[in-house]
């Protein structure tokens, strides 16, 4: 027995030696100029116009690739920096112009931008890596035609250093479409050499590689164990980043990762349960910031094609059934801003007296139960992202309780955050919780992309109305501004009518850092820009 005793504590004491070696930086260079940041989940591809890109790519994407234009800046009244979608500044396309007609916009390229392995930039680039947004179709199509790109006829090259796109109708989208990360740049000579006939844009090879020009070259890629950037030092569009590399650990467990940040091993933390972020914005070595992520909703979703949440009357069943506030408090302890109509409270349109979901209502959703003939429930499944578990289950099993109150019984389904958005484009989840942030702060442009019935990424609830889709249609090239706020008063109305998605909060965008870290910012896409970050 006591020969066993030994043998047993002698492996426990490898055991804890090799997780805390996993946890530790695996880098034997000055920490100085070198970044790490820990989060729950990485990227599960290169190529953010690869089917299925997690949005961790976005992050890959925005440092290591060049688009034509970025957002400028603005300080937010807590102090701290955030993009301003309002400014379109330079970043690959020094400067441009709108023709007299305002059918068309001309760019002129920076001459001295190149590609990761010295390579030129030129227009034939950017033409080509258009052409293939509006082609492979899926979600970097649909982002593309969000802004009325959508033929690869808009795209003409003038010479080297000079782009032109021609509009197809007046959109106030376009412009801003192009500073958002799935116009990026590849270098078009490296991956014609990976294509193949029936890969003509070399989707399999982007898949595990990258071709861009951007401030941070991809050193290594591990999937689901971490990214290593590496500065470029001879990118041209914007100022030489300060910090010469960056590692972005994965580290699936919460405790580990806030154990990490408070011992000063990592510099960055990321993915942290709400409860975490309150207590360590107590801690004097410790930086956090949290900003209200706009155009963004966690919501439950309901799907609208299938049995029994076709009945319009279950979906409200539902609505009236959950207890918004005690979800909302168990999964982010106030670090969120509760939605009760579908529209983020920093996006036009915002009016919670709008809906008749404010308060749980039991008695209201049984009878509604009763009507669609249901009166004593049914089975489901209610499936999250168990990539950001610390948030979605403690909702989840709030979730699962209430609507046990109405007799439907919700078996709860986690799915690896690798495989979610493959999951969600299979359409066949019952019941979601799911958070979609629109990149471009228009109610529209929200709509868009979950409710309108073209969609088929990001409509995860399946629904279809040629009521909505007509409204959203005319709200985006809407010109006069109190015909605009009618129509979207009238498509808030027609989802609250319908509810295939219940609002839940306005997620915050959470990031704790040790004292030394400074220079970082806020982005709609939810990923940390290395390029502004400076370790003192």
């Amino acid at each position: 027995m006591k020969s066993q005793w030994w043998k047993a504590a002698i492996l426990s004491a490898i055991a804890l030696l090799l997780s805390t070696a996993m946890a530790m930086p695996s880098f034997s260079q000055d920490r100085s100029d070198t970044l790490l940041v820990v989060t729950e989940g990485g990227p599960n591809s290169m190529d953010i116009h690869g089917v299925g890109a997690n949005f961790q790519v976005y992050g890959v994407t925005w440092n290591a690739y060049d688009r034509l234009l970025t957002y400028g800046k603005k300080t937010l009244p807590d102090g701290t920096v955030s993009y301003d979608f309002t400014k379109l500044e330079p970043e690959l396309a020094q400067r441009w112009w709108l023709s007299a007609d305002g059918m068309s916009v001309t760019f002129h390229l920076r001459k001295d931008a190149k590609f990761h392995d010295g390579t030129p930039v030129t227009a034939h680039d950017v033409k080509w890596s258009f052409d293939r947004a509006v082609i492979v179709g899926g979600f970097p199509t649909f982002q593309m035609n969000a802004g009325s790109l959508e033929k690869p006829e808009q795209f003409v090259v003038l010479s080297d250093h000079s782009f032109r796109i021609n509009f197809l109708r007046k959109d106030k989208l376009t412009l801003p479409n192009l500073a958002v990360p799935v116009p990026v740049v590849f270098n078009s000579a490296l991956a014609k050499r990976h294509a193949t006939p029936t890969d003509p844009w070399a989707m399999a090879w982007l898949r595990n590689n990258t071709a861009g020009g951007g401030a941070y070259k991809v050193e290594s890629w591990r999937p689901g164990q971490e990214t290593v950037f590496v500065r470029n030092d001879d990118w041209k569009s914007g100022p030489l980043p300060k910090i010469r590399r960056v590692v972005v650990r994965e580290v699936p467990s919460a405790g580990s990762r806030r154990a990490l940040i408070e011992r000063g091993d990592a510099d960055i933390v990321l993915d942290l349960p709400a409860r975490d972020f309150v207590e360590l914005a107590k801690m004097a070595n410790l930086t956090v910031i949290g900003t209200p992520v706009e155009n963004a909703m966690m919501y439950v979703g309901l799907n609208a094609k299938h049995p029994p949440f076709s009945d319009v009357r279950v979906r409200q069943a539902v609505a009236y059934a959950l207890p918004r506030k005690r979800i909302v408090e168990a999964a982010t302890y106030g670090r969120s801003a509760p939605l009760v109509t579908p529209v983020a409270s920093n996006t036009f349109g915002y009016d919670p007296k709008m809906s008749p979901y404010t308060m749980q209502n039991l008695s209201k959703a049984k009878a509604l139960m009763a009507q669609s003939g249901f009166p004593n429930g049914f089975d489901t499944t209610l499936s999250f992202n168990a990539g950001f578990a610390a948030t979605n289950e403690p909702m989840a099993i709030l979730l699962q309780e209430s609507l046990r109150l109405i007799g439907i019984n919700a078996t709860i389904n986690k799915i690896p955050g690798a495989v979610w958005r493959g999951a969600l484009l299979r359409k066949d989840l019952p019941v979601i919780l799911n958070v979609f942030s629109g990149w471009l702060n228009y109610p529209e442009y929200f709509y868009l992309w979950v409710l309108h019935s073209q969609n088929s990424a990001f409509n995860t609830s399946s629904y279809q109305s040629p009521e909505m889709d007509k409204l959203i249609d005319a709200a985006r090239f809407e010109t006069d501004q109190k015909r605009y706020a009618e129509q979207v008063r009238e498509f808030i109305n027609v989802a609250l009518r319908d509810v295939p998605i219940l609002p839940l909060f306005q997620p915050s965008m959470d990031v704790a850092m040790q004292k030394r870290i400074s220079g970082y910012t806020y982005w709609f896409h939810r990923q940390i820009d290395f390029r502004s970050l400076v370790k003192n």
